[in-house]
């Protein structure tokens, strides 16, 4: 069953290069898993972030998927990222 991961945290300083570090890893999930991520920030709240990876088949991979590209993005695994795996109703 396919399933969907939600990511979320709070960016306080660096946001330009925080950014380009979320683009980055975005590109290189897609690139890795073939899963093509969102960006999206709350909209009340510039410093709330989230990644959405849906249809996600093998959530094993896309996890060590993201732990190695957060390897090379210290900015981006310096911040508390919580995680939510969600999946539709049967």
């Amino acid at each position: 069953m396919a399933a969907a991961l939600y990511l979320y945290y709070c960016v306080q300083d660096n946001i330009l290069p925080i950014r380009q570090q979320a683009e980055t890893l975005l590109a290189e999930i897609e690139k890795i898993i073939g899963i093509k991520g969102r960006l999206l920030r709350r909209r009340d709240d510039d410093q709330t972030w989230m990644e959405v990876y849906e249809a996600v088949a093998d959530a094993d991979a896309l996890q060590q998927a993201l732990q190695d590209a957060l390897a090379t993005r210290p900015l981006l695994a310096a911040l508390a990222r919580h995680a939510e795996w969600f999946v539709p109703l049967d």
